[in-house]
């Protein structure tokens, strides 16, 4: 059905009353500006979202930022249609990019998720590595075993080392250094 100029201005004069009405939180106005544009708005969030629960979902929460911010539509601006649709358009796709970002794999599709726990046999190939870590340690001479000890397990810097022991820092470098070849050396025999 097409209006002529006079009935499409009035019907807009129409519309623009009620929804200043809605923005002075007028429940009845807010009955009516549903009834005036339900459909159409519906439409433009059907044809977005592609389903009609969607669209309706998304239909209440036009609604509801209507209702909140129709105070602040400016009838210089837009036509109060023109707003109201905007408003749908911009819901359903912001709906339409949140179901894009939530889209999972199907449950039988998604990957095992490994127990975090260690089995038997790793606790115990990791107990058996720290007592010969730890026999390798003690058989460096207490120099390069202090120093190694000092910086990888409290993690003491090389500089901060060099000053606690009251040498260049070049020499604390070397202590580590050779330290660590006999550590490797030990573990690798």
């Amino acid at each position: 059905m097409t209006l002529s100029k006079p009935q499409a201005d009035a019907a807009r004069a129409h519309l623009s009353a009620v929804l200043i009405r809605t923005g002075q939180e007028d429940r009845d106005a807010f009955r009516e500006l549903y009834a005036l544009t339900q459909a159409k708005l519906f439409g433009i969030t059907l044809r977005i979202c592609g389903n009609a629960q969607a669209a309706e979902d998304v239909l209440h929460d036009v609604y509801l930022t209507i209702w909140k911010r129709a105070g602040a539509w400016e009838p210089g601006r837009a036509s109060p249609i023109t707003w109201l649709a905007t408003i749908a358009r911009n819901r359903a796709i912001d709906w339409q990019r949140a179901q894009t970002l939530r889209r999972a794999a199907p449950l039988e599709d998604a990957p095992e998720i490994a127990d975090p726990t260690p089995t038997a046999e790793t606790l115990l190939l990791a107990d058996e590595s720290t007592r010969r870590l730890h026999g390798c340690l003690d058989g460096l001479d207490a120099q390069h075993r202090d120093v190694i000890r000092t910086a990888f397990f409290d993690g003491v810097t090389y500089a901060e080392l060099a000053i606690r022991r009251a040498v260049p820092l070049g020499t604390m470098k070397s202590w580590v250094r050779r330290g660590l070849a006999r550590l490797k050396d030990c573990l690798g025999a």
